[in-house]
């Protein structure tokens, strides 16, 4: 028997219909993944009505409500006080994660790559690492003195080692045998290190490039705080000289805003740099 070729007219309404099972569900994840923002607008939501209740109820001056500290930041921005000094402080963030970015990603290459450049440099760097980074800031304070250097080398000495440290031990937790492979059909070490390795090694490295960026907003708190009373951290010494805890509250809102932001392009990079890789091995992006 012989069995006649599907119609021109049927063969259109299946793909036409196949096309429309498609759409439905690249609209049924574009939902899903809109998900965990809906989660964290829910979750900051709560935090902000706990906030609330609880300084109504302690009336505890160095917790005011969450509604006061709103105010008062509605009005520091609305003097100039916050952008004038976020924009100070923005600089300060971008040139010393900039080069705490640079030193980790190629001292840490360098020693997940050289067994020897890790022996050599190890015991420094996990040295540095553990020992509590604000108290080097007298030395950069007499080097450099009260300017924008001093606060530069506080966010260096906050962030660049677990930078290093992550990128290492993400470059060697790679499968030698990939290397191997890669070897056998003629590719250099260096062709091997940058075609190979370091993608496979991404998200353990943007890992730590996540955790870098908010040692690195912590260190330039402290470095405007206790160095050069500059940007957002001048704003919170002087309120805190005057016992001002709304405005403190107020400007710690904007440092963890700007925390956020930071964190949340650095995960936005991470998806473009990690797009190829299957979902269950790319970081938390």
């Amino acid at each position: 028997m012989t069995v006649a070729p599907p119609s021109r007219a049927g063969s259109a309404d299946q793909n036409t219909a196949i096309h429309a099972l498609q759409a439905v569900e690249r609209k049924r994840l574009s939902w899903f993944r809109r998900l965990p923002l809906l989660d964290t607008a829910v979750s900051l939501a709560v935090g902000l009505i706990v906030w609330e209740i609880l300084g109504r109820v302690f009336e505890a001056a160095s917790l005011p409500p969450a509604s006061k500290v709103m105010a008062r930041l509605w009005e520091m921005v609305g003097d100039g006080l916050i952008l004038n000094s976020l924009g100070s402080s923005l600089v300060n963030l971008a040139l010393g994660f900039g080069l705490s970015l640079t030193l980790g990603l190629v001292v840490g290459g360098l020693m997940g790559w050289y067994h020897r450049v890790e022996s050599a440099f190890s015991v420094y760097v996990y040295a540095l690492l553990t020992s509590p980074s604000l108290v080097f800031a007298p030395v950069f304070f007499s080097v450099f003195g009260d300017g924008r250097e001093s606060i530069i080398g506080v966010i260096v000495m906050y962030s660049t080692f677990a930078i290093m440290i992550t990128t290492t031990d993400s470059i060697k937790a790679v499968s030698p045998s990939l290397v191997e492979m890669a070897r056998s059909f003629g590719a250099s070490p260096t062709t091997a290190l940058f075609r190979i390795v370091i993608p496979a090694a991404l998200p353990g490295i943007m890992a730590g490039i996540r955790l870098g960026a908010s040692r690195a907003v912590t260190g330039m708190i402290n470095g405007e705080m206790f160095i050069a009373v500059v940007g957002l951290g001048r704003i919170v010494t002087e309120a805190g000289g005057r016992f001002d805890a709304t405005s403190v509250l107020a400007v710690i809102v904007v440092i963890v805003a700007v925390a956020l932001l930071v964190i949340g392009l650095v995960q936005f990079i991470e998806r473009r740099l990690t797009s190829w890789l299957p979902k269950s091995e790319r970081g938390a992006a």
